[in-house]
């Protein structure tokens, strides 16, 4: 008996110390791509040998952490075909193995489209649009429901759901916050990843997210996520475990705080000393600083982006915490992107007012540093003038000068400007502001050149302080508390007149843009700027017909204004005629005079002859 227990222990702790596989980054991936760095997570693999079945692929190189919990394989190549292989590992203490596979690529054809100028782009919060499956929302939805920060319930096929409604105010194009696993009491913003190859499970699965970028696409809409290569979230395991000490940049023990002022980045006699707190430091002293300098964190990031843009076809990316990585990483990881898919199109959050500095991180500029091949930045700038012309009376000449320096962009056409996103307050928080306000700064987003943003939930004026207050539940999309009354915004017989009043107001606007090219690809040219008038002309030539010129004048002032604008020497000279295409103010012109009578707090268009 006794040989037997010592035999059975024996054997016990054999298996116990064998190698295990129990994850792989990325899960799968296709034939022909780029040769892939696959991060194995297990355990007893130190001293592993891998083998793969494939005898045309190698392992190029390999690299085990200390304590034999990950793997890194840097294999030689994809395969030309798709397939599945067998990843073998051996120890001395016993083998395993798993199944890999290499699908077929999407054809060239399916998605990728990119976004530009003539799209309009709509930011949703996963998880306050809308709950399209109440069984992912928890065992304590109604506690989540209960906190400013909780789960609240908005998932994938929430959105998927509500499809007819965005096509109906003018919609073409969806960016949605990050899908990530994020577990923790107040992740649900996406932003603090615990997986960053699993969808949420509050979000809904990965075939969800399929469905709604195919939903979008059978639409000849586009989909563009929101992706994260700056940080993890604190919960992620490889905060105490990680790969390899080199992956982030100090310890949850010791790390510096992330600096929010880029000026130091772009200016090329500032020290390091002032700049490495933006691209070193932990994000709100809490998200963990990955560390982009290391070849494998740069080949896992890259793949990731990679990995989701194939599996959901999608069209463009959102990327977060944009001047927080470092330079050369963006070259690398954008000239990746752009070989494999060249009409894909990335937008950064670069959260400065300045276009000296927001400039510098555009693709195309290299005069303080490496470009980074991003194809556009966010148009913080315009955010911040149009928020001070009309939430502070700030002169319309702040805007005019904000545009003045587009010449700073390579391509000033690709910004995507907007008047309120997830991390801002809303736009009509102050109780002074109406919704006739709103109306004149929609009047100006949607005509300015770029591609207009519009934050889900301005279009039907809601409101909103800092977060979490910026961020509350869209109204319709979740199931009314018990004895509340329902305010279903998706449905035009359930709005406020309020509600109704700003969802009109844009949706008329959106289709004046969609309907005249000019307003989406044109040339812009400032005609007047003063206290409290805008004037501006958008110009599109074309070798068939003649020169579409769309005016567009907005007055701000609570009393009325005759403005008188010479068009000698300008894109309207030679007009004769000007047709109202919005508002009720008039134009008349004369051989070199433009005069408009502008009524109180007014927006107008007109299409020039």
């Amino acid at each position: 008996m006794r040989r037997i227990l010592v035999a059975l222990l024996l054997t016990v702790s054999a298996f116990a110390q064998s190698p295990r596989i129990e994850k792989i980054d990325p899960p799968n991936w296709w034939a022909t791509m780029p040769a892939p760095m696959l991060l194995v997570q297990g355990e007893n693999l130190t001293s592993a040998h891998f083998t793969l079945s494939d005898a045309s692929l190698h392992i190029n190189k390999l690299v085990i952490s200390a304590n034999g919990h990950y793997a890194q394989l840097w294999l030689s190549a994809s395969p030309a075909h798709s397939q599945t292989i067998q990843i073998n590992v051996r120890t001395p203490n016993g083998r395993t193995s798993s199944r890999y596979s290499f699908a077929s690529r999407r054809s060239s054809s399916d998605s990728f489209a990119g976004f530009s100028s003539k799209d309009v782009m709509y930011l949703i919060m996963i998880d306050r649009f809308a709950d399209g499956d109440s069984t992912n929302d928890g065992p304590d939805h109604a506690a989540e429901l209960a906190k400013p920060r909780g789960w609240h319930g908005g998932d994938l096929r929430g959105i998927t759901q509500h499809l007819d409604y965005l096509q109906q105010l003018g919609i073409n194009t969806v960016w949605i916050t990050p899908v990530y696993q994020n577990r923790g009491s107040q992740s649900y913003h996406g932003y603090g990843a615990t997986d960053m190859y699993a969808v949420d499970d509050h979000f809904g699965t990965l075939a969800d997210l399929k469905d709604l970028a195919s939903a979008l696409h059978a639409r000849h809409m586009k989909l563009v996520l929101d992706t994260v290569p700056n940080h993890i979230g604190p919960n992620h395991p490889w905060v105490r475990d990680s790969p390899d000490p080199t992956w982030f940049h100090g310890t949850l023990e010791h790390h510096t705080i992330a600096q929010g002022d880029f000026a130091p980045l772009t200016d090329l006699h500032a020290p390091w000393r002032d700049q490495h707190n933006v691209t070193e430091g932990w994000f709100a002293n809490t998200l963990p600083d990955l560390n982009q300098e290391d070849p494998a964190v740069a080949r896992y990031l890259t793949q990731n982006s990679i990995w989701w843009i194939e599996q959901g076809g999608l069209d463009g990316l959102r990327i977060d915490t944009f001047p927080y990585v470092a330079r050369p990483f963006w070259q690398s990881f954008h000239a990746q992107l752009h070989s494999l898919y060249p009409h894909l199109t990335t937008v950064g959050e670069v959260f400065n007012g300045d276009p000296t500095i927001t400039s510098t991180f555009a693709g195309g500029v290299t005069r303080t540093g490496i470009d980074t091949g991003l194809d556009t930045p966010f148009d913080f700038p315009s955010y911040f003038a149009l928020r001070d012309v009309f939430l502070k009376d700030a002169p319309m000449t702040k805007l005019a000068d904000v545009l003045r320096l587009d010449n700073l962009y390579p391509h000033p056409e690709r910004l995507v400007p907007f008047v309120g996103n997830h991390d801002t307050t809303r736009f009509l928080n102050d109780p002074a502001t109406t919704p006739h306000t709103l109306e004149l700064a929609f009047a100006i987003l949607t005509t300015m050149r770029g591609m207009p943003q519009i934050y889900s939930g301005d279009e039907i004026a809601m409101r909103g302080g800092e977060d979490p207050d910026n961020r509350r539940d869209f109204p319709g999309g979740f199931v009314p508390a018990p004895g509340a009354v329902q305010n279903d915004a998706f449905n035009p017989s359930s709005r406020t007149p309020e509600q109704q009043q700003s969802f009109t107001a844009l949706q008329t606007l959106l289709a004046l843009r969609r309907s005249h090219p000019a307003l989406q690809t044109g040339d812009e040219q400032l005609l007047h700027a003063d206290q409290n008038v805008l004037v501006y002309v958008r110009t599109l030539h074309t070798p068939t017909q003649p020169s579409q010129r769309i005016l567009v004048a907005i007055n701000k002032a609570a009393q009325p204004s005759d403005t008188i604008v010479n068009i000698e020497a300008t894109a309207l000279e030679g007009a004769q005629q000007a047709n109202t295409l919005y508002g009720s103010s008039e134009a008349t012109l004369t051989t070199n005079t433009l005069t408009l009578h502008l009524a109180p707090q007014t927006a107008a268009i007109f299409d020039l002859k």
